[in-house]
């Protein structure tokens, strides 16, 4: 059995379907790239031997009926109980379509249709990535810090990469640099010296205002501190997270004679607010850096730059898009990012578990605001643990054991009973407040609330 489930970068096919496999070179194309394993059903058990020859004739088969045809590679797939054969997908610079025109995207472990105007922002959003790789005006090699790059190697290492014993190579091959050796927008922002010199909006500003609201100097005092944070986007995030961490309101419980600090916000909560305005803000838009307030009842992080792609508020928890896809994978080799598209439905889960509202998101074409409450709610005694169904008990057994249920979930446990009672009993448990509904229409699963 595969230690990992289907999800937004991996798929799992137990056959050579020609065109299922052409369905999923595309969605993964179009988003952030993806692996395919072959021989395993979506629960993730072995199937029938699936051979190299029959992968590389499906392969060519399935490039025919996506336009334009998308770069992939077949690889060995070591697993407990053999090696598989996969496809590797990466992320692509260009629309793809299946011969029929339909556009599509992975959306958690399902591939989706794109609506058009969904298509439209996909489109103009291809380009954006090239960014990254353009060479910055004026930069040289010695604007790189040779510290960081050597910490980034020794990060990027441990988490299993090859090593590269040239330096110029690694840079080369992440797009750090250009064949010529010139520095890139990618190469400044992760390894420059001063890389405010070149983008003066990839800095941070942190203010903490005193009140629930922002003085202005009518009202007084504007604010209890003010932090201008600068460097590289490691150090950025190091120092954002300390400042933010030294304001924080710390208390402590008592729990089976063993003291537990309680912070203010949840620490995974506040650093994926944190990581994600830095990988995901839009780096062209100059003027405007990222802002982090702290009020006495919420803390907001505002990221310049509206949702890439084809993300909206309504998919934000089971699907995913990176404007800056190199960022991304420089933060993640750094271990700021622990696996792609699974940051907000932890943040909720976490914010909700301690007790706080989840946390709200809003959107404008020009900004991304993130905003944390501090508010928890008084625990109260359970009142389902006494009129709670057999079958509501099995699907609360399940999550405490997966962390989740989605309603396919549901049906598997409790076989013969009809779809609508089944949903009529999370609709239940989510009313008497047991369970949280994340996501919409078949994205839908269920949390501990």
């Amino acid at each position: 059995m595969f230690k990992n489930k289907p999800g937004q970068r991996l798929a799992f096919l137990p056959d050579t379907n020609v065109e299922t496999l052409a369905e999923c070179l595309v969605a993964f194309a179009n988003g952030d790239g993806g692996l395919i394993v072959f021989g395993l059903d979506e629960t993730g058990n072995q199937t029938d031997t699936i051979w190299e020859e029959e992968v590389e004739s499906a392969i060519r088969e399935a490039a025919s009926l996506c336009r334009p045809p998308v770069p992939s590679h077949w690889q060995q797939v070591e697993t407990e109980t053999g090696t598989l054969i996969g496809v590797q997908v990466p992320r692509s610079t260009e629309l793809h379509s299946l011969a029929d025109g339909r556009i599509l995207v992975r959306s958690g472990a399902r591939n989706r249709l794109l609506t058009g105007t969904e298509v439209q922002n996909l489109a103009a959003s291809k380009h954006v990535a090239e960014f990254e790789t353009e060479p910055v005006p004026g930069a040289r090699m010695s604007d790189l810090d040779e510290e960081i790059i050597n910490e980034y190697m020794v990060k990027r290492e441990t988490r299993g990469a090859a090593r590269i014993t040239s330096i110029e190579e690694l840079l080369f091959e992440i797009g750090a640099i250009t064949r010529e050796g010139d520095p890139t927008t990618i190469g400044i922002l992760l390894f420059g010296k001063n890389p405010q010199a070149f983008f003066p909006q990839s800095g941070i500003v942190f203010v903490k205002f005193l009140g629930t609201e922002a003085r202005g100097a009518d009202g007084g005092i504007g604010y209890g501190r003010r932090d201008e944070l600068n460097g590289p986007v490691a150090r950025i995030v190091e120092r954002a997270w300390n400042i933010i961490f030294e304001e924080m309101h710390i208390g402590a419980t008592v729990n089976r004679l063993e003291r537990e600090e309680i912070t203010e916000y949840p620490r995974f909560a506040v650093r994926e607010a944190l990581v994600n305005a830095v990988a995901h803000r839009d780096y062209r838009l100059k003027g405007r850096r990222i802002e982090i307030r702290m009020y006495a009842d919420r803390l907001e992080v505002i990221s310049p730059g509206g949702l890439p792609g084809y993300m909206t508020l309504d998919n934000l928890v089971e699907e995913h898009f990176s404007r800056n896809p190199r960022l991304v994978n420089g933060l993640f080799q750094w271990g700021y990012i622990e696996e792609l598209g699974l940051g907000i439905d932890q943040m909720i889960e976490e914010m909700v578990q301690a007790g706080h509202p989840p946390p709200m998101f809003h959107a404008t074409p020009y900004s991304f605001t993130v905003t944390l409450s501090n508010k928890r709610e008084r625990a109260a005694v359970p009142k389902w643990t006494r009129n709670i169904n057999e079958r509501q008990a099995r699907a609360l057994a399940y999550i405490r054991e997966n962390g989740s249920i989605t309603n396919r979930e549901y049906r598997n446990l409790c076989p013969g009973v009809s779809p609508e009672t089944l949903r009529l009993d999370l609709v239940d448990l989510v009313d008497r407040g047991v369970l949280l509904k994340i996501g919409s229409k078949k994205g839908t699963y269920y949390i501990l609330k």
